[in-house]
């Protein structure tokens, strides 16, 4: 998995897609970073309504359909563009939070 585009295309939690209170990214040390964990939770939440991800190749097909089907405006777009593009360095499956942390470097 390189980006999280990828985390959310591939990883599922008893054959289902990844539900937003159960992703929260954070730096190597298992830091939380809030802004992009709600960035992240408003793109699971309000964009992916309208797609579904089995038929999506990348980041930028995303968006792009998101800009075709979605009234969501272009400057929102782009940060949902940033997020997807992010690198992941990994995963860490934290149970007892019921969590899956994605691990990127900021």
């Amino acid at each position: 998995m390189s980006t999280i585009f990828d985390v959310l295309k591939t990883v599922t939690v008893n054959h289902q897609p990844v539900a937003s209170p159960e992703i929260v990214i954070t730096d190597p040390a298992g830091k939380p970073n809030g802004l992009l964990t709600d960035l992240l939770h408003d793109l699971i939440n309000d964009a992916l309504l309208f797609v579904t991800l089995t038929d999506i190749a990348s980041a930028d097909d995303l968006i792009a359909r998101l800009h075709a089907h979605t009234p969501l405006p272009s400057d929102v777009l782009d940060e949902y563009g940033k997020i997807l593009t992010e690198t992941c360095y990994g995963l860490n499956f934290a149970p007892q939070k019921g969590q899956i942390e994605i691990v990127v470097q900021r």
